[in-house]
């Protein structure tokens, strides 16, 4: 048996320290119980802060040298995500849109009507699995065809009614890759994705080192090698093999973008809420080939695979700056979700993330002060900050509000970034004299006063403006 092995990064980011030999503790304790009480024949974990790997980790049962962060393991639907930033690509390049129908890009498939939305999202409807046998299993050659894949009744649901997680959805987004682009999903993938980000150990085809997938009897310490199969049209829903360094890098660009990629508006995208959650369960739910979760407190975004022989986890929580990857070779046991997200928690509890030191803006412009300070929606007070590039804030001062961003538009209104308020028009109203009247935010007045009479507050006031009340 191997001994726990962890490394440590000198990390580069400048609120990024190395992390604290108790906390390393920790994260090593969390591996090795996992992987003991799991019964996992090998563990390979990795957690970055600040976009830098800070911590790796390993701990093996049935190999002498063991894993590290560069041991390839199948990663199973983690690739969904991977597939996921190719239709994005093609979105940004204008190629497509989300709202098309299938059928716009990809003909044939009888269920043309489903939006790329929806397939990137799992709203579509359609079936969890393929047509038996096991697609996981089972060899590439029994299904040479789309239609193999999707079998006479694709669909169990009807289309954006709820999430329905589908394999073969993602099977058909892979298609679409090929059909638009031209070339096998795989050579898309290493030539747009892979090789800019530097993923040399990300493919769909293990190279040495990597680790074998192992069955663990679930009722005694015995252990018997799983089937690698080849998947063919359902590559794009879980073919890949990576590394725990490899998928560190990965979610450091989902969370921050590249433009060689995507940008970080794009990837910003992929981990909004799209599908609905599931009814009892308001903490789960799903992005754009991205899920999305709140745990210990903290919202996480990322995924997770199985596949025969391997397990696998990402998650990402943008709040500390903080990833975790955990991968297992073996087909089920330590749970590696629950894992990567302790290890999260066990970094942001025991040193959580400096805050960026305040710095006045370069410059101002003083027709923004007029705008700043506080404001009243009726009697609710709210207050407007002025942000860099012009941007302004809004967030309720007490009480109950809504919070937003508003990005300038340069023709003296904004536009809302986020929350209620998203895509929704600011616009600072001015009296003939050029001075600020009043803020008009998606048709609600903001005045100065509350429910100023100076104002065109809806409805008007009363005239006898504020007053008490005699007692009887």
């Amino acid at each position: 048996m191997s001994e726990p092995r962890e490394t440590t990064g000198a990390p580069s980011h400048p609120l990024c320290e190395e992390l604290l030999p108790v906390t390393r503790r920790a994260l090593a304790h969390r591996l090795a119980t996992a992987q003991a009480q799991g019964r996992a024949p090998s563990l390979a974990a990795a957690v970055s802060r600040g976009g830098e790997v800070v911590w790796t980790g390993a701990r093996s049962g049935v190999e002498e040298d063991g894993p590290d962060e560069n041991t390839q393991y199948r990663i199973g639907s983690i690739t969904k995500t991977f597939t996921a930033v190719l239709v994005m690509r093609l979105r940004d390049e204008g190629v497509l849109d989300l709202s098309d129908p299938l059928e716009r890009h990809l003909p044939d498939t009888r269920v043309g009507h489903l939006t790329l939305a929806q397939l990137l999202s799992h709203t579509g409807g359609l079936a969890a699995e393929t047509p038996g046998p096991w697609w996981e299993r089972s060899p590439a050659t029994l299904r040479p065809e789309l239609s193999d894949v999707l079998g006479d009744q694709p669909l169990r649901h009807p289309a954006g009614h709820r999430h329905h997680y589908s394999n073969p959805g993602y099977a058909l987004l892979g298609s679409l890759v090929e059909a638009v682009r031209r070339a096998p999903w795989h050579e898309v993938l290493r030539r747009e994705v892979l090789t800019p980000l530097g993923l040399h150990r990300t493919g769909p085809r293990p190279e040495e080192p990597y680790a074998t997938g192992w069955a663990v009897h679930p009722w005694a310490d015995a252990l018997q090698a799983e089937p690698v199969q080849d998947h063919g049209l359902m590559a794009a829903a879980g073919q890949l093999w990576s590394t725990a360094a490899d998928l560190a890098r990965f979610a450091g660009f989902l969370l921050r973008g590249d433009e060689r990629v995507l940008g970080a508006e794009s990837v910003r995208e992929m981990r909004v809420p799209y599908a609905p959650a599931a009814a009892g369960d308001w903490s789960r739910t799903y992005g754009l080939g991205v899920a999305l979760t709140r745990q210990h407190g903290r919202s996480l975004s990322g995924h997770s695979g199985s596949l025969p022989g391997y397990l696998a986890a990402l998650w990402m929580c943008e709040e500390e700056d903080l990833t975790a990857v955990v991968l297992a070779n073996c087909t089920s046991g330590p749970a590696p979700e629950t894992v990567a997200a302790d290890l999260i928690r066990t970094v942001a509890d025991a040193e959580p993330l400096f805050p960026q030191p305040w710095r006045p803006l370069p410059e101002v412009d003083p027709a923004l002060l007029e705008v700043a300070g506080p404001w009243y929606w009726g009697t609710q007070v709210i207050g407007v900050r002025v942000r860099a590039g012009g941007a302004l804030e809004l967030a309720p001062l007490s009480g109950t509000g809504r919070r937003s961003l508003f990005r300038p538009e340069g023709d003296g209104t904004w536009t809302g970034l986020e929350g209620y308020y998203a895509g929704e028009r600011l616009e600072a109203v001015r009296r003939s004299d050029g001075s600020v009247s009043h803020l008009d935010v998606g048709s609600f007045v903001f005045t100065r006063a509350p429910y100023d009479p100076q104002a065109p507050v809806p409805g008007g006031v009363d005239p006898r403006g504020w007053h008490g009340l005699p007692q009887a």
